[in-house]
């Protein structure tokens, strides 16, 4: 009897959607409307839905219920509202996850909101869970708008972190592989026949990006038996003095956090009567648009901003249709080189 049951319901529902009562991506009623109404059990209701969910035909977002699946890869529904959350959204050329995103959602009819971080300030989780269907947050800092975010998980709201690792949260976060950005920057200096180089911070505040960059070019130091490093507390001046400090170190080469730091390194050591790459190498990360405007050109890391803009919405999207958490993924930098470095003849 209960097996009769389960496909009358199955038959009834196929029946729905079939005629276009039951649209793509529209709700279903939940186990417990099923039961009221066909007078069933709930085990009988929710194996309706389960077979129906095996068959492809519906998909299901844990604490919203099940929703008509439609063919393609994704099916979300109509005018979906994405926010991205974008600290440096003014300056896209620090970073342009667009490239990657723009397309992947206007193939899946979603409307993006492109905002700063700052929007999350004084909002309420409801707020942000009525207006929007799901968010992709760079994060700048790991305990900012920890509480908000921490919230929106308790509510099961799609959120798919850029960057950084927010270990305090169980949203997928797509980043680059920063330890072997620094390990191959130190690498080729090495190859170039470089044996005392040094790590420049921009600041005090080390993000967890540029932590494992620095990790990375220890890492390779520590491989090639070359003893000397940069400490993680130790303050080399990025200013007129820079260039004084490097040649009393007898520092030949230079891993710079990011771009805009080596930029302002090589700017220090002009003014500083050095010159790149005859005095010093220098290296920064990201190949930001200005890095290949310098004189000298900036050898760089080259960060694969399309790609990870292009996974990040691919994720958020399995999340919000299918209700599918993916795992962390972690994309591959390159190394480009321009006139910024240069062997050492020895």
């Amino acid at each position: 009897m209960k097996q009769h049951l389960y496909k009358k319901i199955m038959t009834d529902l196929k029946n729905q959607m079939a005629s276009g009562q039951l649209a793509p991506n529209s709700q279903l009623p939940t186990e417990k409307e099923i039961s009221e109404t066909y007078k069933v059990s709930r085990i009988t209701s929710k194996r309706a839905l389960t077979e129906l969910e095996q068959a492809g035909l519906i998909y299901r977002i844990q604490g919203r219920g099940s929703f008509v699946k439609e063919q393609g890869i994704f099916s979300t529904k109509k005018n979906s509202r994405i926010l991205f959350l974008l600290p440096f959204m003014n300056d896209l050329s620090l970073g342009n996850f667009t490239e990657g995103l723009n397309p992947l959602f206007e193939n899946n009819n979603c409307e993006v909101m492109m905002s700063n971080p700052a929007f999350l300030t004084g909002k309420k989780p409801k707020e942000i869970l009525e207006e929007f269907d799901g968010l992709i947050y760079y994060a700048l800092n790991t305990t900012d708008y920890l509480d908000i975010l921490f919230e929106l998980s308790l509510l099961n709201f799609p959120v798919v972190v850029l960057d950084k690792k927010l270990y305090d949260l169980p949203f997928p976060t797509v980043y680059s592989n920063n330890f072997h950005g620094g390990k191959i920057a130190t690498e080729q200096l090495i190859k170039e026949g470089h044996e005392k180089i040094a790590y420049l911070f921009g600041s005090s505040d080390h993000p967890q990006s540029v932590r494992q960059r620095y990790l990375g070019y220890i890492h390779a130091l520590s491989q090639a038996h070359l003893p000397y490093h940069t400490s993680l507390n130790e303050k080399i001046p990025l200013d007129l003095q820079l260039g004084e400090y490097l040649e009393k170190e007898q520092i030949t080469g230079l891993i710079c956090e990011n771009d805009l730091v080596a930029i302002d390194a090589m700017r220090a050591l002009r003014k500083g009567k050095k010159e790149v790459p005859t005095d010093i190498s220098v290296i920064g990360f990201d190949n930001i648009q200005a890095a290949s405007l310098v004189d000298p050109p900036l050898t760089t890391i080259a960060q694969d901003f399309k790609k990870l803009g292009e996974i990040a919405g691919t994720l958020l999207l399995k999340w919000i249709e299918k209700g599918i958490i993916s795992s962390d993924q972690k994309v591959e930098v390159r190394y480009i080189k321009r006139h910024s470095t240069k062997e050492i003849k020895k």
